[in-house]
């Protein structure tokens, strides 16, 4: 009943493998905190010391696509609210980039050589959030990637919570947080997009406001927190068989059950033939329908009739799609691969680049890559001042 099984030796799970701490693959956090000082301050003195430090760092090491300071070259900001993330972004396009004009000049007493070096960096930052379109985004990764030699290259990203799962760039190692996260698995998600070459450790900078309790708190027991964070992670409710919880993912489930039960249905393009199989889908139907009602104790039939309907109407969906591509001649596939020569896929991405031209019936076949994070949901009632309901 564990998964993954213990195998032979505890450490190596065959899906993981416990690997020792050591110096080429650490991860270091730091905390800064500043009395009697904005955080707006706190983000702008920061940010202009860390990318002239990393300037004079790849001075000193000779430039090139090599340069061991590559890494920490482009300064991802990772802000908890789109508020935050705006307030620093007009402190990057006006003040930082004015003031690394010039800021070798800071040095400290009877000191020949400083810590920073004069930097030049792009106007606008880039930004990975949900108010950029997502061919933007795309681009951004793309540019992310490249490293500080090239032209396209990134001084400043900011970011949101867009980047906790799907941001796999080897290359960075430099992230500002602005603020605690509000639960720890986001703080642990977010600042491992950074680090991830073994080589070229990650630096995490946290930006802590002491006039908040909860940043105060973790500011105090910064060493501790880090030390041992993982047991402090949230876990995860989700109220089983919900609507929300079905429109996000029944539709990839009725699929891949579909597709793995139903032996003629496995290839990549046999998600034509899905009309010629109603007995088997049906059966899937009912199953899903049956697991819905056991759930829970006490359930009534209703629960069981409502999911299976669900999902036999997902599949009458389905079927009216491949005929439709079939009366057209274009090949209809579960998802889109140049190897297989899908041109109209049957499951689509949560922010599908097309989605603007899809109907309502494609629509319901976009399946998440991810199900760690789910939207709450909330009853909202509407009164007036005296207290009594209004009708809608």
């Amino acid at each position: 009943a564990v998964f993954p099984a213990p195998g032979l030796d505890r450490r190596d799970s065959f899906f993981a493998e416990q690997v020792s701490d050591g110096p080429a693959d650490l991860r270091l956090y730091v905390g800064v905190a500043a009395q009697g000082r904005g955080p707006r301050v706190v983000f702008l003195r920061s940010t202009i010391t860390l990318m002239a430090a990393a300037q004079a760092a790849w001075d000193a090491a000779g430039g090139g696509g090599s340069n061991p300071a590559d890494p920490y070259m482009t300064a991802v900001a990772y802000f908890n609210a789109l508020r935050e993330l705006g307030s620093a972004r007009r402190i990057v396009e006006d003040e930082i980039g004015a003031r690394l004009s010039s800021y070798a000049e800071r040095r400290r007493l009877a000191e020949a050589a400083g810590l920073f070096a004069d930097r030049q960096i792009a106007f606008e930052p880039v930004e990975l959030t949900s108010r950029v379109g997502t061919a933007d985004v795309a681009d951004a990764k793309r540019r992310l990637a490249l490293d500080f030699s090239r032209k396209q290259r990134v001084d400043v990203a900011l970011a949101t919570n867009m980047i906790s799962v799907g941001l796999d760039i080897t290359r960075l190692g430099l992230m500002l947080v602005a603020g605690q996260p509000k639960t720890t698995s986001e703080y642990i998600q977010a600042t491992s997009r950074v680090g991830r070459d073994p080589a070229r450790p990650g630096l995490v900078v946290t930006l802590l406001n002491v006039h908040k309790p909860r940043d105060r708190s973790h500011y105090e027991r910064f060493p501790a927190f880090h030390e041992s964070f993982y047991r402090n992670v949230e876990a995860t409710s989700v109220t089983p068989f919900s609507s929300r919880a079905l429109d996000r993912g029944l539709p990839a489930v009725t699929v891949a059950l579909a597709r793995l039960g139903i032996p003629e249905l496995t290839p990549m393009l046999a998600a034509r033939r899905v009309e010629s199989h109603p007995a088997e889908t049906d059966a899937i139907a009912g199953t899903v329908g049956e697991r819905a009602q056991r759930h829970a104790d006490g359930l009534p039939d209703r629960v069981r009739q409502a999911v299976a309907d669900r999902v036999r109407g997902l599949v009458d969906d389905w079927t009216a799609l491949a005929r439709e591509a079939g009366q057209v001649g274009v090949a209809f596939g579960y998802a889109r691969g140049r190897s297989e020569g899908v041109a109209t896929p049957l499951l689509r991405e949560m922010i599908d680049p097309d989605r603007e031209t899809l109907d309502d019936r494609q629509l319901r076949f976009r399946a998440p890559r991810s199900l760690r994070d789910v939207e709450p949901s909330a009853l909202l009632g509407i009164k007036t001042p005296e207290g009594r309901d209004i009708e809608t």
